[in-house]
């Protein structure tokens, strides 16, 4: 009986659309094999919404991957059983296997830009899904896969089959992997991290328009993921695991409102949470506050200030026109605080961040470190205030070179800058590694030994390096699940309050501001429609944007709820 039966009290037999029991898969290694799923168990009835839940590396995506036939390598089932809708589908034989994905049941993955085939057209991409499985041919699959592009939430559906992936944003493209999902009309589908990279409104839409459809053709879902405010809004029914094992199953609400493993615990008084700021140490004992909102601060108090920062681009191919990224921003950041800037995609938030780093010059305006005009400053003082601005970009994967070692990228920095000998720069990076809880011995090891959140651990070791007194973090939690995301976040405040640093925090999340910042720019448009410190901003948002923002967090209301 699935988890869903069960909360409602029913006895009536449901047969499951989907059946796990004791699954067991293994990769082997050199030889070696190592058992990753250790026999777990669950089923999903007709309809049902079942989110699995847990951190990096704890089995969601590759329980996803045995269901579908897709484990890599020498990843293979060796025990238990899958049966979809009575059928035994554990090892199925290639013809029904290619049945079975698409037709029956359907994918949505995570990255919908290694998913998507850059040189052919959307539209392609789904009428090739149609007519794979027999749907629809020629200009019938054509018309479909504009159909269900349009269902799919894609304005201008028609003109926009035409185009490539690259010419889509985001959010876009991952409707686009929703419309592939569902073309077919299969009775499950697998949505693998549909949302993680996705700012919140855009993430609320298209979880409505996903929700729109499955509650249409009463798809059953099966939704991977390490938010559980997304689990809290879109889930009937809850799988926690940990390490390749079923820790904890049942209702969403007795799961989530009444936690009963330890590791469950952990995960719910780890998500972040609009309701409940964490105590931050960015002020010194004695210090007045020095952040944007702060009256009559004196100069010395401010590091970093922003004055009528505009940055405008020119339209290939369209004489005379121009987007302006960033229109007349102007902030200031305080000594030793942590400023957030929020926004949707296309805000200008990134612009902004780049600006200040002075890795893209303005149209107008300036940045100025402690003074000091960035635009302007050249030779030695250039350099030093390029010392002085360090960034943690969001993926720890692509910003880490895979061929270096963890000691080759973390000295980079000192040897660019010509700092010290050999010697002095190891003893500097074991001195790096320390700051941020990582152990000496993996200095020798490449960033793909590494876990995600290592990696992004190391990522702040090399931004420390060269003792900046402001480090710009573009994104730079929005990728970790929420314990390591809970972790990194420790570890950055703990930073500040031990070196003085001062935070310039880029992030579409609004309850991880709430937990690290003290004061919040909001954009939109390119411009700042609101500004102000943390709570003042949350508790009596000024504007209609900032209270959208906050009003699609996922599970804004349950925890709000769970805190009272």
């Amino acid at each position: 009986m699935s988890a869903r039966a069960e909360a409602t009290g029913s006895t009536q037999a449901v047969t499951p659309v989907l059946e796990v029991r004791d699954l067991e898969v293994a990769y082997t290694t050199e030889g070696h094999e190592r058992t990753v799923l250790h026999g777990i168990s669950f089923s999903i009835a007709p309809g049902e919404r079942l989110a699995v839940v847990g951190e990096s590396g704890s089995g969601k995506s590759t329980t996803a991957a045995a269901l579908l036939g897709l484990l890599p390598g020498s990843g293979r089932v060796t025990g238990g059983s899958i049966t979809f809708k009575g059928e035994d589908i554990t090892r199925p034989g290639r013809e029904r296997l290619l049945r079975l994905r698409g037709r029956e049941v359907g994918l949505v993955p995570q990255d919908p830009m290694s998913n998507l085939n850059p040189v052919l057209r959307v539209g392609r991409q789904i009428s090739e899904t149609l007519a794979a499985h027999g749907v629809a041919t020629g200009k019938a699959a054509t018309q479909r896969a504009v159909e269900l592009m349009e269902e799919a939430g894609i304005p201008d559906a028609a003109r926009r089959a035409r185009q490539y992936p690259h010419e889509f944003s985001g959010g876009m493209r991952q409707r686009v992997l929703i419309a592939i999902g569902l073309a077919c009309a299969p009775e499950l589908l697998v949505a693998d991290e549909p949302t993680s990279a996705l700012d919140v409104t855009v993430q609320r839409q298209i979880l409505d328009h996903l929700e729109t459809l499955r509650a249409a053709r009463s798809t059953s879902l099966m939704l991977i993921t390490h938010d559980l405010g997304l689990a809290a809004d879109r889930a009937d029914t809850v799988v926690v695991m940990s390490a390749g094992e079923i820790v904890e199953a049942g209702p969403t609400e007795q799961i989530l409102r009444r936690p009963q493993h330890p590791y469950t615990q952990r995960l719910v008084e780890a998500a972040p949470s609009v309701s409940s700021a964490r105590a931050r140490v960015s002020v010194r004992q004695g210090e007045a506050p020095a952040g944007v909102q702060a009256s009559g601060e004196r100069a010395s108090d401010t590091l970093l200030e922003a004055v009528g920062l505009t940055k405008r681009y020119r339209l290939r191919g369209q004489r005379g026109q121009e987007v302006v990224a960033v229109d007349d921003v102007s902030f200031r950041v305080g000594r030793g605080r942590t400023t957030a800037v929020v926004g949707e995609s296309g805000s200008g938030k990134t612009t902004l961040s780049q600006l200040v780093l002075g890795l893209v010059a303005p149209t107008a305006g300036e940045v100025r470190i402690e003074g000091e005009v960035v635009e302007t400053a050249r030779g030695a003082r250039r350099r030093a205030i390029r010392r002085a601005m360090q960034p943690v970009f969001q993926d720890p994967y692509a910003s880490l070179d895979p061929t270096y070692s963890i000691e080759h990228i973390v000295d980079e920095p000192l040897r660019v800058a010509r700092i010290g000998d050999r010697a002095s720069r190891r003893r500097r990076v074991a001195e790096l590694l320390d700051q941020v809880a990582l152990p000496g011995s993996l200095a020798q090891r490449r960033p793909n030994e590494l876990s995600g959140g290592q990696r992004q651990r190391v990522a702040i070791a090399r931004a420390l390096a060269l003792e900046p007194r402001l480090v710009v973090c573009d994104e730079a939690v929005s990728a970790l699940d929420v314990l390591v995301q809970e972790q990194t976040l420790d570890l950055l405040a703990d930073l500040q309050d031990r070196l003085g640093l001062t935070y310039l925090f880029i992030t579409h999340d609004l309850a991880v501001v709430r937990q690290l910042a003290d004061d919040v720019l909001v954009m939109q448009g390119g411009t700042v429609v609101e500004e102000g410190a943390v709570e003042q901003v949350y508790a009596e948002p000024r504007t209609a944007y900032t209270r959208d923002l906050l009003d699609a967090i996922p599970g804004a209301e349950f925890f709000a709820e769970q805190a009272r």
